[in-house]
C-alpha cells in the first residue's frame, strides 16, 4: 500500500523494518540503530545488562513524534511489549499495547508522513530499504 504522495510502500518499509525479527535480541538492537540514523534526537534507547557484568542489550527503544510515542519494550530475552502513547504538551496522556507487527505497521505510516515533510528522512528511508534488501 502506497501513501498517497509519499512514494513509499508501507508494507515495503515496514518489511524493512522487520528485517531481523527471527531473533527478537537481534531485531530489536537492529531496529534501534536503524531509527537512530532516519531520526536523530527524537530516538532514545534504554539499555539494560545482563547479569553484573553480561552485555548490554537495548532494554527499552522510544520513538518521539509529533503527537505520539512509541515504545517496544524488551526483557532479558524477548520483546515484552509494543504501545503507543498520545502525548500532548510533554505528557503522555493515553498508551495503547499492541503487537510488534501492528507497532512496527504504525510505525512505518508515521515515517512515511515523516518523510514527505523532510528530505533527510526520506534519504534514510530510501537507504534502509535498499540495505534491508526489500
Amino acid at each position: 500500500m502506497e501513501t498517497e504522495g509519499s512514494g513509499f510502500d508501507l508494507d515495503l518499509l515496514a518489511a524493512s523494518l522487520r528485517v531481523d525479527s527471527t531473533d527478537s535480541g537481534s531485531f530489536v538492537e537492529g531496529l534501534a540503530a536503524k531509527l537512530a540514523d532516519i531520526l536523530p534526537g527524537r530516538v532514545t534507547v534504554q539499555h539494560g545488562r545482563r547479569g553484573l557484568l553480561g552485555p548490554k542489550y537495548v532494554r527499552r527503544l522510544s520513538v518521539q513524534g509529533n503527537d505520539q510515542r512509541r515504545e517496544l519494550l524488551r526483557s532479558d530475552r524477548d520483546v515484552g511489549e509494543a504501545r503507543c502513547g498520545r502525548v500532548s504538551g510533554g505528557i503522555v496522556l493515553k498508551t495503547e499495547t499492541m503487537g510488534v507487527d501492528d507497532w512496527l505497521g504504525a510505525l512505518g505510516g508515521a515515517l512515511a508522513a515523516e518523510a514527505q515533510r523532510n528530505q533527510r528522512t526520506r534519504q534514510a528511508l530510501e537507504r534502509l530499504m535498499i540495505e534491508g534488501g526489500a
